[in-house]
């Protein structure tokens, strides 16, 4: 009778139970963990029964994407992937596994992906390139059987609505500007900014095609650069026409002389962006834009440059007149060898430089 009181007072019944003394504390402990919630714990169970699939493997997010990156590591070595695109998905992948660590690649839910795609405030493209990589990885980890569906199929890529004439670039002047502050403040890196803003060459300092790119490919004589599979980042070989007044700058600055990689060019770009907006890719985008202004051919503008018209459309293009484009077009250095004047004067013609 004492026994009954004291469990009476404490809130504690006795009653006939099939559970083992194991199974029956942790069920209080999860009606304890509900408490307050509007439905019952049948509801939980239940949802967890149709939605939660056992993984055949439980694999560890570092070996998973260990032996991912082993396989594309076989890709490339078969060409069948670009050096960049391999380099980007390795740092997205690392990235992952330090948002995630020591995790299971079965518990990557669509809710924990989205708060990685979120991370840092990124943008929308940064968001749809981050999936993008994911999804690809957790494919294959569906074929590996460590996952038993992909939680991403739900999760569709954000759409990116660009107004056309949206995309970031340089006007005419700023463009002169630019390449006379090179000129007079950095002029080992005159190949450099004059091929990117010039011809389009795609000036990333860690994957982009310019630091592939080599003094045989400029061909000075022929008027064209040509632009093979390894050094293309969709592995397509293009020519780009040299226009005049990129033919002007290259004789002034001869890449005998002036390596279009010059020695600490990190540091030197840091200096030149500190002067001018030089986001990651205004000169690529400025050159597309003033190339369909003056030629009045996106076709063209897409052949040369390496990608296709609904991305010229969507993210390089900038509407511009053909006025200002042929004074982009005939930007000049202030460098012109065999001619006595002394003042710069980037109106200088041709014919003179010839002579």
């Amino acid at each position: 009778m004492e026994l009954n009181a004291i469990q009476t007072k404490s809130g504690l019944q006795s009653a006939t139970t099939f559970l083992a003394p194991d199974q029956l504390r942790e069920a209080e402990a999860m009606f304890r963990r509900l408490a307050g919630r509007s439905h019952p714990l049948s509801f939980y169970i239940e949802y967890a029964l149709a939605n939660y699939r056992e993984p055949m493997t439980q694999k560890l997010l570092t070996e998973a994407v260990t032996e991912y990156v082993a396989t594309k590591d076989h890709e490339r070595e078969q060409d069948l992937i670009s050096e960049p695109h391999l380099t980007r998905m390795k740092w997205d992948l690392d990235r992952l596994q330090k948002h995630f660590p020591s995790a299971i690649v079965a518990e990557l839910t669509g809710a924990r992906l989205v708060g990685y795609f979120e991370a840092r405030r990124a943008a929308i493209k940064t968001y749809n390139n981050r999936r993008g990589i994911v999804s690809t990885f957790l494919k294959f980890a569906l074929q590996r059987d460590w996952i038993t569906d992909n939680p991403l199929a739900k999760i569709p890529p954000r759409r990116i609505r660009r107004r056309r004439g949206g995309a970031v670039t340089f006007n005419a002047q700023q463009a002169k500007d630019l390449m006379a502050f090179v000129e007079k403040h950095r002029p080992s890196s005159v190949p450099f900014f004059a091929l990117c803003l010039f011809a389009g060459i795609r000036p990333c300092l860690r994957t982009g095609e310019i630091l592939r790119l080599k003094p045989g490919h400029v061909k000075t004589a022929e008027g064209v650069i040509r632009i093979d599979g390894e050094v293309s980042k969709v592995r397509e070989p293009r020519m780009i026409t040299i226009q005049p007044n990129l033919g002007a700058w290259l004789r002034a600055y001869p890449l005998a002389q002036f390596p279009i990689i010059p020695a600490n060019l990190q540091h030197i770009r840091e200096k030149v962006a500190a002067a001018f907006p030089l986001t990651h890719d205004v000169m690529r985008h400025t050159f597309i834009s003033m190339f369909v202004a003056k030629f009045r051919s996106m076709g063209e503008a897409a052949l040369q440059a390496g990608t296709s018209e609904g991305i010229i459309r969507r993210h390089y293009l900038d509407l511009k007149t053909p006025e200002e484009a042929e004074q982009f077009f005939g930007i000049l250095p202030c460098q012109v060898v065999a001619v006595p004047e002394t003042k710069c004067d980037n109106a200088l013609s041709l014919v003179s430089f010839a002579a």
